[in-house]
């Protein structure tokens, strides 16, 4: 971290309006699902003189985060783990006392990577420098590598990956080439993939590197990261008191269409259904209740000061004082 604030290394995305969709207020209770570069967690502390449990599955993010702590006079914890599991480690911090209780008034969580993540050639999610072909988010401990991946699943699921995950057209082709090239030389760096990827697709017309649906798809791939939203979305309807904000910043299609879906069911604003006519009996109480006019995209002035904020897509809803659904209703 060459002695810096990790805030300092990284901007954090469409930060005011994620702070005003939270409204941290004094004595709140907040949590920073994905603490990544500390951005949003210093930003809400600022707003407010609240508390905010810090979360990252990243040991470098964590070691980063316990400096930023220490300044904010024990109103910031940092938690290692993963944000889906984030009612299990509230719980081992302390933050709740009872199992059904909800006490948290807001959750932010930006589900793209942090730049010290991609600026981290070791850490291998990117090809604009070669490293290793990693790309696992708890910094390779434990679970399978996207090199891993890449030499040893089927052509078949390989092509499944990056079809369904990079929403890539020409997935099997990238498969067959990669299938073809690993069984002479095994895949092990960003830029043999990268090369791999190139030579059998064409290039965009909007001038993105032929290579990037691969690797997004391989990233969400070996951190399960469709999954990892899911279960972090149901723990936040666990969690959060009534009123409390849920506020969400994705950066590709995948991720705000389970967003946008999983509130829109919630909401009772999913498609189907109608205020004119009287809910069936099965039908379940609305838990969150949609902020806004839905999706919030970054102002022209941020793209222009940050590219990486150009894809971002800003979701929040506010919870109600209903039960939270049951897992089996949920899915």
């Amino acid at each position: 971290m060459n002695g810096t604030h990790p805030e300092q290394q990284h901007i954090p995305v469409m930060l005011t309006e994620v702070v005003e969709a939270l409204s941290p207020h004094s004595g709140g209770r907040y949590v920073d699902g994905t603490f990544g570069g500390g951005g949003y967690a210093a930003a809400i502390l600022n707003e407010a003189d609240c508390t905010v449990w810090a979360i990252d599955r990243d040991p470098s993010a964590v070691r980063a985060g316990h400096a930023m702590a220490e300044r904010y006079d024990r109103r910031l914890t940092i938690l290692h783990g993963r944000f889906g599991d984030m009612r299990d480690l509230l719980q081992q911090s302390s933050v709740t006392t009872v199992a059904s209780l909800t006490t948290v008034d807001g959750i932010a969580l930006d589900l793209g990577l942090s730049s010290l993540q991609l600026g981290d050639a070791e850490r291998g999610f990117s090809f604009r420098a070669d490293g290793p072909l990693d790309m696992r988010m708890d910094g390779g401990d434990g679970g399978r590598s996207a090199a891993d991946v890449v030499n040893t699943a089927d052509e078949q699921t390989l092509a499944d990956i990056i079809w369904r995950l990079g929403e890539e057209r020409f997935a099997r082709r990238i498969a067959s080439a990669i299938a073809e090239h690993r069984a002479t030389d095994p895949i092990r760096r960003t830029h043999q993939l990268a090369e791999i990827v190139r030579n059998v697709v064409p290039p965009a017309r909007d001038r993105i590197d032929p290579a990037t649906r691969t690797f997004q798809a391989l990233r969400i791939h070996v951190n399960d990261e469709l999954g990892e939203l899911e279960r972090g979305l149901n723990a936040a309807e666990t969690l959060l008191a009534t009123d409390g904000r849920l506020v969400v910043v994705s950066f590709h299609s995948l991720e705000d269409r389970t967003v946008k879906q999983f509130l829109r069911t919630r909401s009772g604003s999913a498609a189907g259904s109608s205020r004119h006519l009287p809910p069936p009996e099965t039908a379940r109480p609305p838990t969150f209740r949609l902020l806004g006019r839905g999706v919030v995209r970054p102002s022209t002035q941020e793209i222009n000061a940050n590219p990486r904020a150009r894809s971002a897509r800003l979701r929040a809803a506010a919870r109600t004082s209903a039960q939270p659904w049951p897992q089996e209703a949920a899915a």
